[in-house]
C-alpha cells in the first residue's frame, strides 16, 4: 500500500493492539487512516439478531476504513484485531496532505478502494442467492485472485466461521457445503485445512 516511511514522515505513528482489541466501532467518527504493519484485522457488523457479518479481512501492508474518511460519514462497521497487530495511524488532515503531495500514494489508495468495490460488486448478487456453493466459490475465487503469489492451489486462511460470516451463511451450512465441494473435487481438505 503506502510506504510506511512516507506515512511516518507525514506525522503517522505506530500503535500496538492486542488480539481482539477494537480499533474503531460502528457509528464512530473517522479521524485516522489505518495501515497494518503486522497482524490481522476484521471489519464486521451485526444484524438485529446478533449474527456477525464480516465485511472484510485485512493483513500486513493493507489499509482499512478509508471510505468513511473520504465521505465524512461515521463508520458503518467495527474494526477488531484477530491477533496482536501493529498499525500505522495518520490523522485525517495529515493524510489528506500526504495524498495531495504524494501522487503514487494517492494512486495506491485508489487502487485498494477500487479492489474492495469490485469485491462488494461480485459478492452482492451471490449473497442474495440461496446456492451456498455459489456463495462460497465466489468468495474463494476472489480471495485467490487477491493472493500475492498466485499458484494453482493455495491455502485458504479462513475458519469455517469466518467463511460463514463473510457469505451470510450459517456455519453448519458452510461445513456441509465444503464437504460436498470436496466430494466434487472443487476444493481439497487436508487435516482440516482448506485448499482451493
Amino acid at each position: 500500500m503506502i510506504d510506511p516511511a512516507i506515512l511516518l514522515r507525514y506525522c503517522g505513528f505506530i500503535k500496538e493492539f492486542d488480539k481482539s482489541e477494537t480499533v474503531f466501532t460502528q457509528g464512530e467518527e473517522p479521524r485516522y487512516y489505518f495501515q497494518i504493519m503486522h497482524g490481522r484485522v476484521k471489519m464486521n457488523n451485526y444484524n438485529e439478531d446478533g449474527k456477525e457479518f464480516i465485511q472484510g479481512l485485512f493483513t500486513d501492508g493493507e489499509s482499512f476504513g478509508e471510505p468513511p474518511l473520504f465521505c465524512e460519514v461515521n463508520y458503518p462497521a467495527n474494526a477488531v484485531t484477530l491477533q496482536p497487530t501493529s498499525i500505522i495511524l495518520i490523522h485525517k488532515r495529515d493524510f489528506y496532505t500526504l495524498l495531495e503531495r504524494e501522487k503514487s500514494s494517492c494512486f495506491s489508495v485508489l487502487k485498494a478502494l477500487s479492489s474492495r468495490l469490485y469485491y462488494k460488486s461480485i459478492m452482492a448478487p451471490d449473497i442474495s442467492s440461496n446456492d451456498s456453493e455459489k456463495r462460497i466459490l465466489t468468495l474463494l475465487n476472489y480471495i485467490k485472485t487477491q493472493h500475492k503469489e498466485l499458484t494453482e492451489e493455495f491455502y485458504v486462511d479462513l475458519t469455517r466461521q469466518q467463511i460463514a460470516d463473510m457469505t451470510g451463511l450459517r456455519v453448519e451450512t458452510v461445513i456441509r457445503t465444503i464437504k460436498e465441494m470436496e466430494a466434487n473435487h472443487l476444493i481439497r481438505l487436508e487435516r482440516g485445512k482448506l485448499f482451493f
